[in-house]
């Protein structure tokens, strides 16, 4: 049987929870296994955000609920285990995506802090040369905001604001299409197929 290889899902506590849940759910509709880092502040986010709380001792219950659907192929590491599987290089995934990614998080990053499995996760796939994606949703950024990006797109990180864009449904665009927007060009930078987006054609008006 083939080893199984799947993508790091971080998500950390900025706003912007339900990019994750949208990124989780594409990766499951095209087939992929996921290995999901939630940090203590993300928990916090989430409850917010969705009135759903995230515990490690019912985690399938609390994802299958946050997500609104059943479990495909997904292992759960809590924040505070740095012996889990993600945290050694020679650990196989084909990368990570830090879906939204706190401003906290990408500082901790950019300078090798790993004060916390996602970063330390987040470390070891960038040395290893690996895919890695970041969803910063912070606005407006300071100079040391755009700092950490910086090093981390020198280090080898895509930097993907979370920026959705309109020409698919211009202003009557709903929540939801602009999530899977923002979802999908997450997957597009990791090599991941999609229908969460019609795409530009090149013909003004031809996606309405």
């Amino acid at each position: 049987m083939d080893q199984r290889r799947p993508w790091v899902v971080g998500v950390s506590g900025a706003s912007g929870t339900p990019y994750a849940a949208a990124v989780i759910r594409a990766l499951f509709d095209a087939g992929e296994a996921v290995d999901l880092i939630v940090s203590r502040a993300a928990r916090l986010t989430i409850l917010d955000e969705t009135g759903i709380g995230f515990r490690d001792a019912h985690w399938k219950d609390d994802l299958a609920t946050w997500l609104g659907r059943a479990l495909d192929d997904v292992v759960y590491w809590p924040a505070g285990d740095l012996a889990a599987g993600p945290s050694s290089g020679s650990y196989q995934v084909k990368g990570m995506l830090i879906v939204p990614a706190s401003t906290a998080a990408c500082a901790g990053i950019a300078i090798g802090l790993s004060k916390d499995l996602l970063q330390r996760a987040a470390e070891v796939n960038l040395k290893e040369r690996r895919p890695v994606v970041v969803v910063p949703r912070e606005t407006p950024v300071t100079r040391s905001h755009l700092e950490h990006l910086i090093a981390l797109h020198d280090a080898g990180a895509v930097v993907l604001p979370a920026s959705p864009g309109f020409y698919s449904a211009g202003a009557a665009a709903t929540a939801a299409q602009l999530v899977d927007f923002v979802a999908g060009k997450v997957l597009d930078a990791a090599g991941v197929s999609h229908t969460l987006f019609t795409r530009w054609s090149g013909e003004l008006g031809h996606s309405r």
